[in-house]
């Protein structure tokens, strides 16, 4: 006869449980026709059956004292793969009920329910299974093909309303037993069969109108975006091109910045790790000091083994100021919370002020690139105003050397006509024909001193504006050059601000990391103390012989018993003393939970 693999049989088991227990979920709350509670027992039996499918196969964990398996870590993981689940996952670590990861799993079910996709983020965990393994055994339901036909059975459930209250509800304390009463047919069922079976046709027929109206509604909104958000992207692609140029040569401005940078932190970082090597050395030096000290304190506490009563007394007096010690971490915990939270609003107030900044710096920087665009230009048109002034001189003085020879010109001519009309007073014909001429000539230089008057004076005009327009680009640098010096201020304003704003993240995130550290501390030392509540002292006559080296109890040999484990050691072996503040005397530890021990009179001692 072949054996059958023992985890096939719980797979398959766990597979026909789940299968009855959501088939029996989806006929009952069909048959019920209303939204479901939480005291509605198939749904709570649904989630039992749930919780022990995620549970198959999951791989122990070691924490303080204990080994761990919950199913919260896998869970977890769903708001990495699927950003939808990030609601879920952050309301129910919000929530103030829950202290163990069993509690929050438990209420991340429910919730996951409620929204109708536990389908889909337990599918998205499936697919990732290189991520699954860290959490399962590869024999384990969620890493074989049993864990992917669950999650076609929880499509099933998106048919069921659920109203369920998570906050005031005890998950922590909640123990997961199968009722498999629920599953045993009766005779009512067998008769009314035909009555649900109809009514689940009807309720399907509902229930897919209903997703139909949903996903074309959801369709019709998503093209309706669409198109206004193609719209709005080709009038600011135009514009956004022209802004990428400006930002590419910015960007690598500030790469360049960014890699020097780069280099003076790691030689900073080289430097830092060189001084905390240092220290460490001296702190194991001191460490070794310190255990010699301690060797030599606890030489002198066994000679003070008389003094025990008194020891008694100052043991309940030491229990009394760490209950009070415990009440003053737990007030000094709440009071680094806010703290934690206020620096959160500050620096969240910061981080919107260096956007602001930002956002100005960015204006100035785009009036600063206008204003020099506009700077050229206007240098360009100075440079060809005075190429004028210089041509209209030049012409200016051309003009005047011919008046000069016109005039001379004239004055020659009228010389030559006088003495002509006295000398030649008979040849008055020819002397009349040269003189017409000279007159046509005379009325041609006057139209053209009068055309270069009227062009003189247009030019002057011309000089008189191109001047002012200087003054005016003048007055305009001068303003360009005081935006510059605005500019620059804001610049290292900026730079002080964003060393605050590194300087106080820094500081933030030490807090935050000494925060967890001891919350973590907390965390375990409750577990702990949950984990060692349920133990009893041993009887004075079964305790007879020592546990660690098993000899009977004598006068030599007395009885310390510790108060928080239970266990029952001789002062030959519980012989770890620690100092305390409050006492002058060392007190003796438990080696296993390093509580204190109190001595016990033996049976066997008068």
């Amino acid at each position: 006869l072949a054996v059958k693999d023992p985890t096939a049989v719980e797979r398959a088991n766990l597979l026909n449980m789940a299968k009855l227990s959501i088939k029996g979920l989806i006929e009952s709350a069909l048959s019920f026709g209303r939204t479901l509670d939480s005291d509605y027992p198939p749904l709570q039996q649904f989630f039992v059956v749930m919780e022990h499918c995620l549970k198959h196969g999951l791989k122990v964990r070691k924490s303080f004292l204990s080994y761990n398996k919950t199913i919260w870590g896998p869970l977890e993981l769903v708001e990495k793969l699927y950003p939808e689940a990030e609601e879920i996952a952050a309301s129910v670590r919000d929530l103030p009920g829950l202290k163990t990861p069993l509690g929050r799993a438990r209420a991340w079910l429910r919730l996951a329910l409620m929204q109708k996709k536990m389908a889909d983020y337990l599918r998205c965990l499936i697919i990732q299974r290189d991520l699954l393994s860290e959490f399962y055994e590869y024999h384990a339901l969620m890493m074989e093909e049993e864990g992917a036909v669950i999650v076609g059975l929880l499509v099933g459930l998106n048919v069921i309303d659920a109203n369920l209250c998570v906050k005031g509800e005890d998950l922590d304390s909640q123990v997961g037993v199968i009722d498999f009463s629920m599953y045993l047919k009766s005779d009512d069922d067998i008769g009314g069969k035909e009555r649900n079976v109809q009514i689940a046709a009807i309720l399907d027929q509902k229930n897919y109108v209903e997703e139909l109206n949903r996903q074309l509604n959801s369709t019709v909104s998503s093209l309706h975006a669409r198109v206004d958000s193609l719209e709005k992207s080709n009038t600011k692609l135009i514009e956004e091109l022209a802004i990428a140029k400006n930002n590419i040569i910015k960007l690598q401005e500030e790469n360049h910045q960014l890699r020097s940078e780069n280099t003076l932190i790691l030689m900073k970082t080289q430097h830092h790790l060189e001084v905390s090597k240092v220290d460490v050395e001296a702190e194991l030096q001191t460490y070794k000091h310190s255990r010699q000290g301690l060797d030599e304190m606890y030489n002198e506490a066994r000679r003070q083994l008389r003094e025990e009563s008194q020891l008694r007394q100052d043991m309940e007096n030491e229990l009394v100021v760490q209950v009070s010690m415990k009440h003053e971490i737990e007030l000094a915990m709440k009071l680094l919370e806010k703290d934690i939270h206020e620096k959160q609003d500050t620096l969240i107030g910061l981080r919107q002020q260096l956007d602001e900044v930002k956002a100005i710096n960015m204006e100035m920087y785009q009036k600063l690139q206008v204003s020099e665009d506009a700077m050229k230009e206007k240098n360009e048109i100075i440079g060809r105003l005075e190429d004028k002034t210089n041509q209209i001189n030049a012409t200016m003085k051309q003009l005047e050397q011919r008046l000069q020879q016109a005039e001379k010109a004239q004055k020659e001519a009228e010389a030559e006509d006088e003495k002509l009309k006295q000398e030649y007073m008979n040849k008055s014909e020819s002397l009349q024909k040269e003189f017409s001429q000279k007159e046509k000539q005379l009325l041609q230089l006057e139209t053209d001193l009068k055309i270069e008057k009227e062009w003189r004076q247009t030019l002057e005009d011309d000089l008189q504006k191109e001047k002012e327009t200087v003054s005016h680009l003048r007055v305009e640098t001068q303003e360009i050059i005081n935006l510059k010096k605005e500019f620059l201020n804001l610049q290292e304003k900026n730079k002080q601000l964003k060393r605050i704003c590194q300087d106080q993240e820094a500081a933030l995130e030490e807090l935050a990391s000494k925060l967890t550290e001891s919350k973590l501390k907390i965390e375990d030392i409750k577990e702990a103390n949950k984990a060692l509540q349920g133990q009893v002292w041993l009887k004075d006559k079964e305790a007879t012989h020592c546990k660690l080296c098993e000899k009977e109890f004598s006068l030599s040999k007395r009885k310390h018993h510790c108060r928080n484990c239970g266990e029952i050691f001789c002062n030959a072996c519980s012989d770890n003393e620690l100092p305390l503040p409050s006492s002058p005397k060392p007190v003796r530890v438990c080696d296993s939970c390093h509580a204190i021990l109190i001595q016990r009179c033996s049976s066997n001692v008068p």
